[in-house]
């Protein structure tokens, strides 16, 4: 499932909800809603865990407001609800150029 936009995995219409730890580091971080939604529209997934619960979740890469983002998203595919568990401005250091890879 990893290299798909994030549009291609959630069905239309969807609803989008954050948990409280992401919205406690959204408000740290400077990162708005409105750079949530950006993300969600051109982000790729480059993480699955298929194994979390209780909806499998995916690490997100793209961008909000012209800066790299990353989120961990949530997805409860019969409601049809995105659940932002956090958002981050991945480390230069830690991830390749385009933010998709981490370094060994």
């Amino acid at each position: 499932m990893t290299g798909i936009k994030v549009h291609d995995l959630v069905k239309e219409p969807y609803r989008v909800t954050f948990r409280v730890h992401a919205l406690r580091q959204m408000f740290m971080r400077k990162i708005k809603d409105t750079d949530i939604s950006e993300l969600l529209q051109n982000g790729t997934i480059i993480e699955e865990y298929g194994d979390d619960t209780p909806y499998p979740s995916y690490l997100v890469a793209g961008t909000g407001s012209n800066r790299p983002l990353h989120a961990v998203i949530a997805y409860d595919k019969e409601d049809g609800v995105i659940i932002v568990i956090t958002s981050y401005e991945p480390d230069r250091d830690r991830w390749d150029e385009k933010f998709t890879r981490r370094k060994s």
